[in-house]
């Protein structure tokens, strides 16, 4: 069975604190709104799918406790900026009244949509295929199965051989902690590499293709994931390597034009001076924290998603999914 970040028992809101992972496996129990917001500021969940799905409790619980709906949404979308997921799913809420069956809907359908895209993703592999990723875009960044480690689940359950090579992803050293333990579980080769070592890997032509997740997708493609997506990207053009983005379509955003309107969240100076509780820098050192970067869509091979992969044009392919979305079955 595949790990999962979040537990719904019908009153309370579980989540595995992601920030004790691998030495500690640790549940947080959420009885109120501000106690999800709480938790994904803190980065205790995380993930844009998770982030979204959590937040979609948190309005249940909200509506349960007969508080304001519309003061526990803006506390809710305040939590964290750049991941979309989560104003979809609060405003899909909202729109619900706060019922908690809508919350265990869109639950359920976030497992069953990224298993569509692993699916998707899988058939671009090849029967034998070294992978690189960054940051952790798997079960533990949504509400079960992965978006780019759903990619390289399915294919492994496909009966394809794939190893798989994790960016650690300073500051907060997602791939180390999380990726590295989730593919171990499943028993997925890995192979765990510092951020600055994967331009020499690309020049020894370890990689066969970079699968990495998003936080946002804009209308033009142009795709906002964890700081360092844009490097590996750059990376990847330079030596031939097709570069996939994962991410449902709820990650897409139609009303934001381009990357460079996608808001991009700045968080504290102390995780990246300090290192497992210890300080690394200089006091008074000036400090830039920047949680994410935009990957322009000139870049991305395709984009694969649970309505299918998306190839360029990227703007006529992404307006074509929210019109199949809109006809009557879609």
């Amino acid at each position: 069975m595949h790990v999962t970040p979040l537990k719904w028992d019908g009153s309370s809101l579980s989540l595995l604190d992601q920030r004790l992972l691998p030495l500690q496996e640790v549940w947080i129990d959420c009885r109120t709104p501000s106690e999800v917001a709480e938790a994904i500021r803190t980065m205790v969940v995380r993930g844009a799918p998770a982030i979204g799905v959590s937040a979609a409790f948190g309005v249940a619980l909200a509506a349960m406790r007969g508080e304001d709906l519309q003061e526990a949404a803006r506390e809710l979308k305040a939590a964290r900026p750049t991941a979309v997921n989560l104003a979809w799913a609060v405003d899909r809420m909202l729109e619900h009244g706060g019922d908690r069956a809508e919350a265990e809907r869109i639950c359920a359908e976030d497992v069953e949509a990224n298993k569509r895209l692993g699916r998707y993703g899988a058939a671009l592999l090849g029967e034998q295929a070294t992978v690189l990723t960054h940051c952790n875009a798997g079960a533990l960044a949504t509400a079960g199965y992965g978006t780019a480690l759903g990619v390289i689940r399915a294919a492994v359950e496909s009966g394809k051989r794939i190893a798989v090579f994790a960016d650690e992803t300073r500051p907060y050293l997602q791939g180390a902690r999380l990726t590295a333990w989730e593919l171990m579980h499943d028993n997925i080769d890995c192979t765990l590499i510092t951020d600055n070592m994967s331009g020499h890997f690309f020049q020894q032509g370890a990689f066969d293709a970079v699968i990495v997740g998003a936080d946002r997708i804009a209308a033009n493609g142009d795709s906002a994931n964890k700081i360092g997506t844009y490097t590996v990207a750059v990376l990847a053009q330079a030596h031939n390597v097709p570069f996939y983005i994962a991410a449902p379509v709820s990650t897409i955003d139609p009303a934001c034009p381009n990357g460079a309107a996608i808001p991009i969240e700045e968080r504290s100076a102390s995780e990246v001076v300090d290192f497992a509780g210890s300080r690394v820098a200089p006091i008074g050192v000036h400090v830039r924290h920047p949680a994410f970067d935009v990957t322009p869509a000139r870049l991305i091979t395709a984009i694969i998603t649970d309505r299918g992969v998306l190839h360029p044009p990227y703007e006529e392919a992404i307006r074509e999914v929210f019109v199949e979305r809109r006809r009557p079955g879609g």
